[in-house]
């Protein structure tokens, strides 16, 4: 496993960079496995939260940095929110260096805290060191399924890995339009590389509902961008095509603007489109929401808009989310953490 980061095609955008050596590519990350918090996440799709709530991990480093990223200061080098507000720039993403037997003990810590499933956020790149984690906490006790939480971007050779371990994928589906692909993420090969990926995925996993939560399939999230609801339509139009009925769509209107420094995004873009400086509005909430009653799109989740920035999380903190959110296990910063409390 470690040989598929000698020259790593990890994701679409094919560094063929020698991370086993130190080397790093968009990602900005070695091999060696970087993460920044654990805990119990409550604010997941419900069909993944369940009673217990998602046994979740974030990861340092991405391979797609949006410059709207909620996580931008894991994402990539860029600017941070402080817990008191002020923004300030820093020379990498927040995380420590951890061994894929460490992670294997966080997994079954989460476990033992009650987690659902283990919510692996943006491991794209980490893919490898995750898989073998995911090995060794089998191999000492994990029952719980493996949630695949990421941007979308993947390899099709990656999702095929991922499928002997990970029951449940949870992947973006940010847009099917190349050029604002090209203007967001640098990436006008997305659209086509994230619709390969979720159908693999979909092929590799049907859906399986328990009880309460989600045993095994795939959920697509697609955030409503601001002034881009063609974009939207395109997609909600792909998925009642090519996946409804073979996996659930979460559809959110969140989107915030990124808390910034001057004229710097933590995806490295100095200008938002038009519409991306605010917040979707009602109009383009009512407008999304009767397509999907015109596309007869029943099935999924629609996650309400939010009214301020308060939701954010600021990784910075021990619990980086709004209270009754989250229960922190562990923190790159302050170590070991109670989550039964």
């Amino acid at each position: 496993m470690e040989g598929l980061y000698r020259n790593c095609a990890l994701c679409p955008r094919n560094c063929h960079v020698d991370r086993n050596a130190g080397g790093v590519g968009f990602c900005g990350e070695t091999s060696t496995l970087r993460a920044a918090w654990a805990g119990i996440h409550l604010g997941e799709e419900p069909v993944l939260t369940g009673k217990g709530g998602s046994g979740t991990v974030f990861f340092s480093g991405c391979t797609l940095r949006c410059p709207f990223c909620q996580n931008c200061q894991l994402s990539g080098p860029g600017w941070r929110q402080g817990p008191s507000g002020p923004v300030r720039e820093v020379k990498g993403s927040l995380g420590v260096e951890i061994t894929p037997a460490f992670l294997a003990g966080l997994f079954l810590r989460l476990q033992y805290a009650g987690a659902e499933n283990v919510n692996l956020v943006t491991g794209t790149h980490f893919a490898p060191g995750i898989l073998e984690a995911l090995r060794q906490a089998r191999s000492g006790g994990l029952a719980i399924p493996a949630l695949w939480n990421s941007c979308g971007y993947e390899g099709t050779g990656t999702v095929e890995l991922l499928a002997r371990e990970v029951e449940v994928f949870l992947p973006d589906c940010k847009t099917l339009d190349p050029e604002l692909s090209r203007w967001l993420f640098r990436a006008p090969d997305y659209p086509q590389a994230t619709r390969e990926a979720i159908l693999l995925m979909a092929e590799a996993r049907p859906l399986l509902l328990g009880e309460e939560t989600l045993k095994q399939g795939v959920i697509v999230r697609h955030l409503v961008l601001p002034g881009q609801l063609e974009s939207t339509r395109s997609v909600l139009e792909w998925f009642r095509e090519a996946l409804y009925g073979r996996a659930l769509l979460s559809l959110m209107f969140q989107y915030t603007p990124v808390p910034v420094g001057p004229g710097v995004l933590a995806g490295g873009v100095r200008t938002l489109l038009p519409g991306l400086e605010r917040q979707t509005n009602a109009l383009e909430v009512e407008q999304v929401l009767l397509w999907l009653e015109e596309l007869g799109i029943k099935e999924g989740f629609v996650q309400e808009p939010e009214t301020s920035a308060g939701w954010w999380p600021d990784f910075l903190r021990p619990n980086p989310f709004p209270e009754g959110q989250a229960r922190p296990l562990w923190h790159c910063l302050y170590g070991e953490l109670n989550p039964l409390r």
